[in-house]
């Protein structure tokens, strides 16, 4: 009787995460209960799981609330932005699919649809790999970095080049059949929009340091986020200091000092 219950309470609470809380405007894509936690995104308020009810699939609903409600218009350098997300096409990169403006006297959100990466983040792939493993294998290393850098040269070399801005082991997804996919690009004519801020200190450490500190910054500080990701992936998990979430620089170069692979050293090796 009590597994009964259980299976009844365990159906109830799925139908509760399938209810359809709102559409979008031309009523192809139905927004559900269910939140979609795998991404920890600076800019991107809320993301459930939504239904494309053309092609029926599921995908990711992502809001952005914007700061300034009552004054609030898609401002049209931000609408640039989103419509060249839109176009773009790679087999490494999450598909973007749709956005659109919704404001009301008490809330002004941007809502963008989203490929679903079912399978999880490569940082959540990392962890489960860590129990087993000290390292990663040199191969499936080579695989990723190659995928990876393949989206950031589709990226840049659009005009004009898009930054990504925001590269991580969170921010990058893998499928079951080793297929990488970089996803969440929020720019920072996004970003200098929205009311979340870049406040976790644990991803610190993927962003160059002039990240922030400049008015223009360029596509290399994609280049050094993914040199960021790349060690990680190699040692699995940079350790950070303690308690603290946050990653030092004695931690950066510890995690160097201890790739044994001579082909990995000499992309950190400082001059």
């Amino acid at each position: 009787l009590l597994s009964i219950d259980k299976l009844i309470d365990e159906e109830e609470e799925s139908e509760d995460e399938s209810e359809i809380l709102e559409e979008s405007p031309c009523g192809r894509w139905q927004k559900r209960r269910e939140e979609v936690n795998q991404r920890n995104v600076p800019g991107i308020d809320n993301a459930y799981l939504a239904m494309d009810t053309e092609e029926g699939v599921e995908v990711v609903w992502n809001e952005v609330m914007f700061s300034e409600r009552k004054n609030f218009k898609l401002q049209e350098v931000v609408k640039a932005v989103f419509d060249n997300l839109i176009q773009l096409e790679h087999l490494n990169i999450v598909k973007f699919h749709k956005y659109w403006a919704d404001v009301k006297e008490n809330r002004a959100r941007v809502i963008f649809i989203t490929e679903y990466m079912s399978s999880g983040s490569l940082k959540q792939f990392l962890k489960k790999t860590k129990k087993n493993h000290k390292t990663m294998n040199e191969k499936a290393w080579k695989r990723w970095c190659t995928q990876i850098l393949s989206a950031l040269s589709y990226l840049h070399s659009c005009d004009p080049p898009i930054i990504h801005g925001n590269l991580t082991c969170d921010t990058i997804f893998i499928q079951h059949n080793g297929l990488i996919k970089i996803g969440s690009v929020a720019p920072d004519t996004i970003n200098n929009h929205v009311k979340t801020c870049r406040e976790e200190q644990k991803s610190l450490h993927f962003f160059a340091p002039e990240y922030g500190a400049v008015a223009n910054v360029t596509t290399a500080v994609d280049i050094y986020s993914f040199g960021m990701c790349a060690l990680e992936m190699a040692v699995l998990e940079i350790q950070s200091n303690g308690d603290s979430s946050y990653v030092s620089q004695e931690a950066i170069n510890s995690a160097i000092q201890s790739l044994e692979d001579p082909l990995q050293r000499i992309l950190y090796k400082t001059h």
